[in-house]
């Protein structure tokens, strides 16, 4: 490796610190997959457009094919092994067995820590592109299939298992989602799933 152009590095991931030298452009995805041999972070698009290697990075969603490993140096990074604790799922790992929310299981992981990341933002009263009044008086909004599905946006699933996933990030967030929706349009798709990254 051509030490001009590389960083040793130390990342913090699923609390663990893990020392390592890299190219200053290796992205996180690659670090995770490649050097650490985390292979459950998956590389689907590479562009940032299929959500498939989304990674929490300080409790926020991050698709991490857009991130600089040493960029992320010292922030703490949680992937898809670092949801269960110890042989107990994740409530939302369970919701996705739950409500079979995945066919082929590509596109799970990073399904489900964006998942993760759309409860703590809805409980903290973030709004989204679907929240009708965002005016803080307004409180937050319901977690119906919409607000569900817009916030999730981000993350495709080839196989098509949207109304499964919508399902299972319902039942982890401790909601009955759709109640009074009309899902006789309901195909399926996620809003604008072409334009809609996750951040």
């Amino acid at each position: 490796m051509d030490h001009t152009n590389s960083s040793a590095i130390a990342l913090r991931v699923n609390g663990e610190t893990c020392s390592l030298t890299v190219d200053n452009r290796t992205t996180l995805l690659d670090a995770l997959r490649e050097h650490l041999d985390l292979t459950g972070t998956k590389k689907g698009c590479d562009q940032g457009q299929c959500g498939a290697c989304t990674v929490l990075i300080d409790g926020r969603r991050a698709n991490s094919c857009l991130q600089l490993a040493v960029a992320v140096e010292g922030r703490a990074v949680t992937t898809i092994e670092g949801m269960a604790d110890g042989d107990r799922l994740h409530p939302v790992q369970q919701a996705f067995l739950d409500r079979d929310g995945y066919q082929c299981g590509y596109c799970t992981p990073g399904q489900i820590c964006s998942a993760v990341a759309v409860i703590e933002e809805h409980a903290a009263g973030w709004p989204s592109a679907a929240t009708a009044d965002v005016r803080p008086e307004a409180g937050p909004p319901r977690l119906d299939d919409e607000e569900i599905r817009e916030r999730m946006s981000g993350n495709l699933c080839r196989c098509g298992a949207y109304v499964s996933i919508v399902r299972a990030v319902a039942d982890a967030a401790g909601t009955h989602a759709g109640h009074g929706a009309d899902h006789s349009a309901d195909h399926g798709v996620p809003a604008d799933e072409s334009t809609k990254v996750t951040a």
